[in-house]
């Protein structure tokens, strides 16, 4: 189906509510909105992700890899998006919806990256290089979205994959920023505990004072 915009604006939330799928009208601030509106604002992060990945394209196989991955991701939550801005009386027969075949894809992708990386022996501090650390912003907007889609199920009807693609993709994100980072040789910041942490700046000072 073509879509054709002409204009943008239509004034028609001045007053704090908005469309559903199907003409229904919301308040901009009800759980169905906070829902979809933070899947496009995920959507919006992976999108960031591959704008500081694009100058690294042509360097590294796996940023033209990640690329394809996170392209595809994007198509992905914007059906989420639709599917979430759609309340039950509005859905038609042969409409697109997220199921298990979505959230396998995820583990699949999630085993294959896994094959290239060590084991984790502690948890991993946000950071690293710029590809990586974004990746792990987009994974907390990630967990944001799954608890908005959370507390619209207690409410309404969203079915059960709509939580579970999120739950899986925010996992999927820890990894690629893991997998991007171990291919292109960047350092991987481990938390420490704080009698570890005690440790190394009683040996920093040590080296501190004998330079």
């Amino acid at each position: 189906m073509a879509i054709r915009i002409t204009r943008v604006y239509t004034r028609r939330g001045d007053h704090g509510d908005t469309d559903l799928v199907g003409g229904v009208r919301a308040p901009k601030d009800s759980p169905r909105i906070d829902a979809y509106g933070s899947v496009d604002e995920l959507n919006a992060a992976v999108g960031v992700v591959r704008a500081f990945n694009e100058s690294e394209r042509r360097r590294h196989a796996a940023c033209r890899q990640l690329d394809g991955i996170l392209r595809k991701l994007q198509s992905e939550l914007f059906d989420l998006g639709g599917e979430l801005a759609t309340p039950p009386a509005a859905r038609v027969q042969g409409m697109f919806q997220i199921g298990a075949a979505e959230v396998k894809a995820l583990e699949v992708q999630m085993d294959r990256c896994q094959k290239d990386l060590a084991p984790l022996k502690s948890f991993i501090l946000p950071g690293g290089g710029r590809t990586s650390a974004l990746l792990h912003v987009a994974r907390t907007v990630c967990r944001r979205a799954e608890r908005d889609v959370l507390r619209l199920m207690r409410t309404e009807d969203v079915g059960e994959w709509p939580l579970a693609y999120l739950n899986r993709l925010s996992d999927l994100l820890f990894v690629l920023s893991r997998w991007v980072g171990h291919h292109r040789r960047e350092r991987e910041y481990l938390w420490e505990r704080p009698l570890e942490r005690e440790a190394a700046l009683r040996v920093a000072r040590r080296r501190s004072t004998r330079s």
